[in-house]
């Protein structure tokens, strides 16, 4: 087998281990237990189940969200990504990602989802992706809730996440629309929503 087949082989089964392993239902159990051997980097990386991770919710309204990957959580100077649930009839406003593209993949549920100027109902299992600097927006259309997971190939939404939310179970200070604009504006250069 030549090297680019012997690749291209071991970059499907890798997508198609992650894809299976993200279904609902999926019982796989962790194929690779931390043996203490850790990479160059000094991280041995994570296994994570589904309701694992930093749990948090969004101070503008009940979407809770776990934040999976990123420098604190697996250590990633790269990847940033999380799972959010969005109960029906709620939505993620019109934004653009100016730092960098994202992917947004639907665990559960079904999206309707604007993208540019393009409009789809994206179902359970269907795939976004959002080049930089292309207006994007989502709404659970229900009955059921939406749980979407979102990868980033570079860091920065993860702090304005944090900065909008607070950990689960904790208390959940009010968010004056003044404060929201004030933070939104903090992080003008990675994301820009339509309305502050």
């Amino acid at each position: 087998m030549s090297a680019s087949r012997d690749r291209s082989v071991t970059a499907w089964f890798v997508l198609t281990v992650t894809l299976v392993w993200t279904l609902p239902g999926s019982n796989l159990p962790a194929l690779a237990q931390s043996s203490g051997a850790e990479t160059t980097s000094g991280n041995a990386g994570l296994i994570l189940q589904a309701d694992e991770g930093e749990r948090r919710v969004r101070r503008t309204g009940d979407f809770p969200f776990i934040l999976k990957v990123d420098k604190q959580n697996g250590g990633s100077a790269d990847f940033v990504m999380g799972m959010e649930d969005v109960k029906a009839g709620q939505a993620i406003p019109p934004h653009r990602h100016l730092h960098a593209a994202e992917i947004v993949f639907v665990h559960k549920g079904s999206a309707l989802v604007t993208l540019g100027g393009r409009e789809a109902l994206v179902r359970e299992g269907g795939t976004v992706y959002i080049p930089k600097n292309v207006r994007i927006a989502l709404k659970n259309p229900g009955p059921e809730r939406l749980t979407i997971v979102f990868i980033f190939p570079k860091p920065g939404f993860e702090d304005y996440l944090r900065d909008t939310s607070v950990p689960e179970g904790q208390s959940m200070p009010p968010m004056s629309p003044e404060m929201r604009a004030k933070i939104r504006e903090k992080h003008e250069w990675h994301t820009l929503y339509e309305q502050r």
